[in-house]
């Protein structure tokens, strides 16, 4: 599976952007979709994923009610809609794909879970 990430950009705070996630090859209506994001001199965090099957959504404390995961499986797409955004969401954001399910819902916020990456997309909010 090849994912390609798209829609970051400069925003200002309290704007919103959404996040695109193409995948090509594979399966993907068997994947379970992840963002994660990682901030200069910051460790990679996890930021929301959806399991596989029972399509569950699970979100990271920092962006819980503020961002949402969706995807479409006709258009081979995932997607994160960022709300209320804050200059600390600065970072740039990756997407990621899993076809491990039923799985506990800690492990979908761990990097190691996803098989698949994407090459990434900046958003920085400005203050």
């Amino acid at each position: 599976v090849q994912l390609q990430a798209s829609g970051g950009g400069l925003v200002q705070a309290g704007g919103s952007l959404r996040l695109s996630c193409s995948a090509s090859g594979g399966t993907f209506s068997s994947y379970g979709p992840g963002w994660f994001r990682q901030a200069p001199g910051k460790e990679r965090e996890f930021v929301a994923a959806m399991r596989p099957g029972d399509r569950n959504t699970f979100y990271g404390d920092s962006v819980k009610g503020r961002f949402t995961i969706s995807r479409d499986n006709a258009k081979t797409t995932s997607y994160l809609q960022m709300n209320s955004l804050k200059p600390e969401d600065t970072a740039v954001y990756y997407c990621a794909a899993t076809a491990m399910g039923n799985k506990i819902s800690s492990a979908y916020r761990h990097s190691s879970t996803y098989s698949y990456w994407g090459q990434g997309t900046l958003v920085t909010v400005s203050s």
